[in-house]
């Protein structure tokens, strides 16, 4: 699947391989910084994603977004490891 911005970009993509799949988008500056040079990774999880996200944080990730439900059906949340790459966790599995 892909979801072009105006401008031609890739908003979301997903690249579905088995049972397995990865989401990705063209670089772009947001409310969270610029990419280049860092990852960004989306990663599906089975069961209560509330619990992952308390485990999370108790680990001493920076939270940049709690669990929220979202349009497209998904429960997910983001945070930042100390090396600056954010991690998404979800209910997402399309």
């Amino acid at each position: 699947m892909v979801v072009e911005e105006d401008e031609g970009r890739i908003a979301h993509a997903q690249l579905k391989y088995g049972d397995g799949m990865i989401m990705l988008g063209s670089e772009r500056e947001d409310g969270w910084g610029p990419r280049v040079g860092r990852s960004w990774v989306y990663v599906a999880v089975e069961g209560d994603v509330d619990a992952h996200f308390e485990r999370a944080r108790a680990a001493g990730a920076e939270v940049l977004r709690e669990p929220t439900d979202q349009e497209y059906g998904s429960r997910d949340y983001s945070v930042r490891d100390p090396e600056g790459n954010i991690w998404s966790f979800g209910t997402y599995r399309p």
